[in-house]
């Protein structure tokens, strides 16, 4: 389904290298974005000044700014001081360019027989129907690919610079969920419409629950409100509002829950903003999917690493950004795996308070059982409010390198060993 029957192939080549080439500005972007707390300056620095060795201050040359090739060329140092250049420049250039592509391949059916059914976001209450033309098929396919692709690249540098500083800028995410907000305004790019329910069930639940005796109401017979299809500009903004309330209310929540148990800041009002982007672009049913993958995600991360790296706190937000990423690349089988939970209707308010207050009670058993083993429950306070500012003066004073970013001067492996980070330096190229 490749516009004008475009042999795949070459579809998939020019993506490669237009995604390599965004991959460029985006390693621009995990880089100056952070420096300034307002948006209008964060991004009016991405264009100034031009790209230049942070050693030498030299500007670097157009051909040595080539995505991929141009590392390779230079063999990983500066041309002019021969200061090393980390790999993961050209890394994010090639993971961009295969993302782009990876991406088309799971949104865009390939092949002449190829249908609608076969892409990862399809569902039968989806907004893409096999009853309308081919051609407003295709167009629409490659719509939405063009508004999960915004999500996906915002994803990558908010993961980033997590990982970087411990913090996601504003200037990442209010752009993106403007951006999601706006192209919801299509209509066509939802999921799964922002009210739905299973007849059965909850005619079942209503009958066993609320009137064993009587007869349920008629709206527990309808599974989409007529509304959703007759208004789908409407149905799409207020999709995508909800996503955001819910996805960045659930954070939230957690955060409050945290701090009210732990008596310290269980996750960063960053988090909670990139969740609230995520979702005014998935829409809240799988915004809340995302929240419950981004825990496993982070402790399979974890569990592999911990030998390497024993920190206490771990940046959320590349997990949030792989939970939304496997939904966008696998939404069909998880759709199908949640879709009873989602089609509770008016009873699914009740099991997410019941869930809610589940997660109060783990956290207070977790509490219980570090009484019992003896470790201080609570963390020594700290007075006063911690901002960006104090997070990026932390980072760069315990690292003693200077500055931040991919070009780091070269130290003795021993100080990053005896930290218990020389692999996380390796990683970044220090």
């Amino acid at each position: 389904m490749t516009p004008f029957d475009t042999p795949p192939w070459i579809v998939w080549t020019m993506l490669f290298l237009v995604g390599a080439c965004v991959g460029s500005f985006l390693n621009v972007c995990i880089y100056r974005l952070p420096q300034h707390e307002s948006v209008w300056q964060a991004w009016s620095s991405l264009h100034h000044p031009p790209s230049h060795c942070p050693y030498c201050q030299k500007r670097i040359w157009h051909r040595d700014n080539i995505p991929i090739l141009g590392w390779l060329m230079i063999r990983g140092r500066c041309r002019f001081c021969r200061h090393r250049i980390s790999f993961r420049y050209a890394f994010i250039e090639l993971m961009n360019g295969l993302l782009w592509v990876g991406l088309y391949v799971a949104l865009v059916p390939a092949g002449f027989s190829a249908t609608v059914a076969e892409s990862s976001l399809f569902t039968m209450l989806g907004p893409l129907r096999e009853t309308m033309p081919h051609h407003q098929l295709v167009l629409w396919l490659h719509v939405q690919y063009v508004y999960y692709l915004i999500l996906a690249e915002t994803l990558v540098v908010a993961s980033f610079i997590d990982f970087d500083l411990q913090i996601i800028p504003d200037s990442v995410t209010l752009p993106a969920m403007a951006a999601g907000l706006v192209g919801s305004l299509t209509g066509m790019v939802y999921l799964v419409p922002v009210w739905f329910q299973d007849p059965s069930v909850v005619t079942a639940l209503w009958s066993i629950f609320i009137s064993p005796t009587g007869q349920a109401p008629w709206w527990t017979e309808v599974d989409v409100p007529r509304w959703c299809r007759s208004w789908p500009v409407l149905h799409g903004l207020i999709a995508s509002v909800v996503g955001l309330l819910v996805g960045g209310g659930i954070v939230w929540f957690v955060r409050i829950a945290g701090h009210w148990v732990f008596r310290r800041e269980a996750m960063g009002f960053g988090d909670v903003v990139l969740m609230a982007m995520i979702g005014s672009f998935l829409g809240w049913q799988p915004t809340v999917v995302v929240f419950f993958l981004a825990p496993l995600c982070a402790l399979m991360t974890v569990a592999a690493t911990w030998m390497f790296s024993r920190q206490r706190e771990i940046p959320f937000g590349p997990y949030l950004s792989l939970g939304a990423l496997l939904v966008l690349f696998a939404w069909q089988p998880l759709f199908a795996a949640t879709e009873k939970v989602f089609g509770l209707g008016p009873f699914l308010p009740v099991l997410a308070l019941a869930m809610g207050i589940f997660l109060i009670a783990v956290l207070w058993l977790v509490q219980g059982l570090k009484w019992l083993l003896g470790i201080p429950m609570y963390d020594p306070e700290h007075h006063g409010e911690w901002t960006s500012a104090d997070q990026l003066g932390f980072m760069a004073n315990r690292d003693l390198d200077a500055g931040r970013g991919a070009l780091k001067p070269s130290q003795w492996p021993g100080s990053t060993a005896g930290r218990g980070t020389i692999h996380h330096h390796r990683w970044l190229g220090r």
